[in-house]
């Protein structure tokens, strides 16, 4: 069977120029990225002697747009690498296997371009929108901009300019190890003999979007406290770096009084499971995201990776990182005992098991949901399917 192989296509507003993307999502592999690579198809009469320039796109927004008074802004557009698409500055530039065969199958005016994300770029994080939240969403966003112009200074006017929304997303490693994250904190009390020990164990250290945390409690209760309830949380902590500021959001809960109440001397000894689900947090007010190009295929942003030699103070953008969070009620006078075990969340690198099975869900959920013929076509005899960006319009600059 062969399988055709989807090409995603965007023209500027005049129809002059047409870029062509193998896909929108490049993956961050920390020591290494993809780079973007495409074609641009180009209408040489319309040039008359001017080029054509491309450009790597980045805006932080990290601030809300409705708060912007008095020309003070709080998002930042930076252009990470630019380059000269026509004339080609370098006319042997190695080109990948995509390239090479839209550039054979579109003619003679099809332009192969190449970006390369710097080091250490912040992956693509948006922050939901509340209800009643106006303006673009917090977080990262990258595109790439092809557009016409005498040189690369010069202001891009929209009738010739084409922009695409991409993501930079990590994945997880191919194996997840196997150290079990774990964790074992004491509480004693000022007028009573004794203490209550808590230990949370975790089975695994790296979890895929969708699956279910198991966490294994252990609780042992040396004092003359009772204790009357257990909570337990999946806890997503948010830094955005640019203003310094750091939040923490519950997207995940339980709370039980099984084997409740835990009397002095007694013991207690059971595994809880939750589910953390952008689908169970919709609409809250700053939940990280990996991106929004599509809604219904978000995921929670996946915890933040970073390079061997490097800290979390060295990253930018919005750091994401994740914690099982439990408490004890230990009642009234006793307060609570609590205690967080941080785990990584992440989507399947590919080729896994895992990864296939996720891919398998997406392609049935795209059957349902894409019904659409105009939008998109295909030629049989090169196994290339086109689809327009027409879904994922951007703020193109006037």
């Amino acid at each position: 069977m062969v399988v055709a192989v989807k090409v995603f296509k965007k023209s500027a507003p005049n129809g002059k120029l047409t870029v062509y993307l193998g896909k929108r999502d490049f993956i961050d592999h920390v020591d290494y990225c993809e780079p973007v690579d495409g074609v641009v198809v180009i209408d040489q009469e319309y040039l008359r002697g001017r080029k054509v320039f491309g450009q790597l796109v980045t805006v932080y927004r990290y601030g809300r747009e409705e708060d912007e008074v008095m020309g003070v802004k709080f998002s930042k557009e930076m252009v990470l690498t630019k380059e000269q698409v026509y004339p080609m500055v370098n006319s042997k530039m190695e080109m990948t296997p995509m390239q090479e065969r839209l550039v054979k199958k579109l003619g003679e005016n099809a332009y192969p371009f190449t970006f390369h994300f710097p080091n250490m770029a912040p992956s693509s994080v948006t922050l939901q929108a509340g209800e009643d939240d106006q303006g673009k969403p917090l977080g990262v966003e990258y595109s790439i901009r092809i557009y016409v112009g005498e040189d690369s200074e010069e202001k891009v006017h929209k009738r010739s300019t084409v922009g695409l929304m991409i993501k930079k997303q990590q994945h997880a490693p191919a194996t997840r190890g196997r150290r079990l994250p774990s964790s074992l904190v004491s509480k004693g009390f000022t007028f009573s003999q004794g203490k209550i020990n808590l230990e949370v164990t975790l089975d695994r250290e790296v979890y895929y979007h969708g699956e279910k945390i198991s966490a294994n409690i252990v609780v042992t209760n040396n004092s003359r406290k009772t204790v009357k309830s257990i909570k337990c949380f999946v806890v997503q902590h948010c830094e955005v770096t640019m203003v310094n500021a750091q939040f923490s959001k519950h997207i995940a809960s339980l709370e039980t009084r099984e084997g409740c109440p835990i009397t002095p001397g007694a013991s207690f000894t059971k595994s809880f499971f939750l589910v953390p689900l952008a689908s169970s947090n919709k609409d809250r007010r700053g939940i990280a995201l990996d991106g929004h190009l599509r809604d219904e295929d978000v995921n929670l942003a996946s915890s933040t990776m970073i390079s061997e030699g490097k800290s979390h103070s060295d990253a930018m953008g919005i750091i994401i990182s994740y914690s099982l969070r439990v408490k004890l009620n230990c009642g009234t006078l006793g307060g609570e005992l609590q205690t967080d075990v941080p785990f990584k969340l992440l989507t399947p690198a590919p080729g896994t098991v895992e990864r296939e099975r996720v891919n398998a869900m997406k392609k049935m959920k795209s059957i349902e949901r894409h019904r659409y013929e105009n939008s998109h076509y295909a030629d049989d005899d090169d196994n290339i399917v086109f689809e327009d960006f027409a879904r994922l319009r951007m703020n193109e600059p006037e």
